[in-house]
């Protein structure tokens, strides 16, 4: 089968999609494999050590374009090999400048691919999930523990003092993050709400933040028969 062309691009420059995504990651796992100053066959060995045997022949092919496919289970393993990601391998962010999302779409940039591949950007006519409330709940966890650590030391520095201005100033400061975490929490909530709405089950929380919104102890009355 093959691939139409826009006018301005050359046959050449216009491989199957197929071909160009293996492409997109036999040349990262080439390139990534001489930054670590690896042999084909300590990659190999890296592979087996991780459950999931890729031969030293196989890795060889693969760079050199002679594999004629490529499992999502060995760009798994050998993305955690080389100490990546698989969407590292997949698209090649800064390293290939354009590629294509589907067969028969236009190049487009590796960046953009790479968003809409992972439901960061979604397209006009795909479904993120929910993954975009992920995102959002892990921001707010961030920024959240960030305030309340500024607000402990704010507190130490209010307690510590060796003004009156520098402890009116530390306390301020003490009241600033603790209102950034409250408004934060809000938030937080929010989403964590939305997501069970949606039927899904919100992030586990970091044992800091995990009183905000403790599990439900209410027991299954068959489980006390």
């Amino acid at each position: 089968m093959t691939q139409r062309r826009s006018d301005d691009e050359d046959e050449d420059d216009f491989p199957e999609w197929v071909d160009r995504i293996k492409n997109n990651v036999a040349s990262e796992v080439r390139r990534r494999r001489k930054e670590m100053r690896w042999s084909a066959q300590r990659l190999a060995e890296r592979c087996e050590e991780l459950g999931h045997p890729i031969p030293r022949n196989v890795i060889a092919n693969l760079e050199s374009g002679r594999r004629a496919n490529l499992p999502l289970v060995d760009v798994m393993v050998l993305a955690a090999a080389l100490h990546t990601s698989p969407i590292c391998l997949i698209f090649p962010v800064g390293y290939v400048e354009e590629t294509q999302e589907l067969p028969f779409h236009h190049l487009v940039p590796t960046w953009d691919a790479m968003r809409k591949f992972t439901g960061a950007e979604p397209g006009y006519d795909s479904d993120a999930g929910l993954i975009p409330d992920f995102n959002r709940h892990a921001s707010l966890v961030r920024t959240i523990e960030a305030a309340l650590n500024e607000a402990e030391r704010a507190d130490f520095a209010a307690k510590t003092a060796a003004t009156p201005a520098d402890r009116e100033e530390a306390e301020r400061r003490k009241a600033d993050y603790a209102k950034r975490s409250e408004g934060d929490t809000r938030q937080l909530l929010w989403v964590r709400e939305s997501i069970r709405d949606e039927g899904g089950t919100p992030p586990d929380l970091p044992p800091a933040l995990a009183a905000i919104d403790p599990p439900d102890d209410d027991t299954d009355e068959e489980d006390n028969i």
